[in-house]
């Protein structure tokens, strides 16, 4: 069936942290938000029907990840990422940034290095410091508008001790989907390294047509043992505030670590209406209403793009992957705080500055285009109110 994603959704006074903060965030409680990477678009009628007939239940106690949890996900993965996972190699986490806090605790001590990619998300930051290891950045190259990984400084990085690397695939904020080149060699390095690879796949259903995502876990069973991959139906579905995700983890040893860990913490139970909403999800309905999603958001990319092209002094990386868009300003010659006052002041544009994704992020914007078109052609229409400064 066609699916409409032109559905304009009024988001404001539900708790919304996209909507309902922006005056605390951005200090402007009407800029057009493009900003928090959940969708505005709504989440499918299937799911919200499962999660009506399961409210129809009066009871909503301990619940536990039956079968048919289990091949949902096995059965999604190899359907749509040609993946054979087992049933045995999955567990729970809370959301992967809380997946990703307790594989740390799991599988590292205090004070050991772990490996970003910046620009990267915020939380690879944090969630490091937070728990008492030790951030060592492998930044991205840039060249001619793409984003390569620096092997060679890895390979320095690697030998120097680092216990753990957290790899952004899809790559978020730059929108690279990784090569099996380029995966194979941060395998075989972290392989050569003892290394532990946690792969942040939570964008890997997002992939524009044309474009293949591959599990740095699914190239060999010496990779898989040493990877543990997060993902979720959060971002490809729009249910992040249902706050659950999953871990494949092949090597059982490592699996018992982090859950033993999972445990320790008290995470472990997981959510009831989570495990609804996933098991409507990864079905031939949600493979369905994810390809019809992906065009328009195929389609928004390319309308936000090219009506970039009037402003000389801003350029796009076009994503392979996610509804996110990494903007660059540096030509404008604006420093971040000036850039973001007159976006926000004078043009009304909530984006997300690129400072937040580490200093590599310095005049750059991350805009997130999962919204009506309508969206769209109101914030190029605004920046245009900015154009002579770009």
């Amino acid at each position: 069936m066609p699916y409409n994603f032109d559905q304009i959704v009024n988001r404001d006074s539900t708790s919304c942290v996209k909507y309902d903060l922006r005056q605390t965030v951005f200090g402007n409680p009407d800029v057009l938000p493009m900003w928090v990477a959940d969708m505005d678009i709504p989440t499918p009628d299937f799911i919200m029907d499962a999660l009506r007939n399961r409210l129809n239940h009066p009871i909503l106690g301990y619940t536990f990840r039956d079968n048919e949890y289990l091949q949902a996900i096995t059965w999604w993965y190899k359907s749509f990422h040609n993946w054979d996972i087992k049933a045995e190699w999955i567990d729970f986490c809370p959301g992967v940034v809380s997946g990703i806090s307790h594989a740390i605790r799991a599988l590292t001590q205090p004070g050991d290095g772990i490996i970003i990619q910046p620009p990267v998300y915020p939380p690879f930051f944090s969630t490091v410091i937070n728990n008492h290891r030790r951030v060592i950045e492998n930044p991205l190259l840039e060249s001619n508008g793409k984003y390569y990984i620096n092997f060679e400084l890895l390979e320095q990085q690697a030998k120097q001790g680092a216990k753990m690397l957290i790899l952004s695939s899809p790559h978020n904020p730059v929108g690279r989907l990784w090569t099996k080149d380029e995966l194979l060699e941060i395998g075989s390095i972290c392989l050569k390294n003892n290394i532990i690879i946690i792969s942040d796949e939570i964008h890997s259903d997002l992939v524009y047509p044309g474009q293949n995502h591959i599990s740095i876990a699914s190239l060999s069973e010496e990779l898989a043992a040493i990877t543990v991959t997060f993902g979720s139906i959060s971002k490809t579905f729009n249910t992040a505030g249902l706050a659950s995700g999953f871990a494949i983890i092949p090597n059982n040893e490592v699996k018992k670590k982090y859950a033993d860990e999972l445990d320790a913490s008290g995470a472990g139970m997981g959510n009831a209406i989570g495990m609804v909403a996933l098991k409507a999800a990864f079905t031939p309905d949600g493979k369905q209403w994810l390809n019809q999603l992906m065009r328009y958001l195929e389609g928004n990319v390319k309308l936000f793009i090219s009506g970039l092209q009037q402003f000389t002094k801003i350029k796009a990386i076009e994503p392979q992957a996610t509804y996110l868009i990494w903007l660059d300003f540096r030509n404008s010659q604006l420093d971040d705080e000036k850039l973001s006052a007159l976006l926000i002041k004078q043009a009304g544009l909530g984006f997300s500055p690129g400072t937040e994704y580490g200093r590599q992020g310095s005049g750059f914007m991350r805009v997130n285009v999962a919204c009506s078109r309508l969206t769209i052609e109101m914030a190029l229409e605004q920046l245009k109110t900015v154009a002579n400064h770009f």
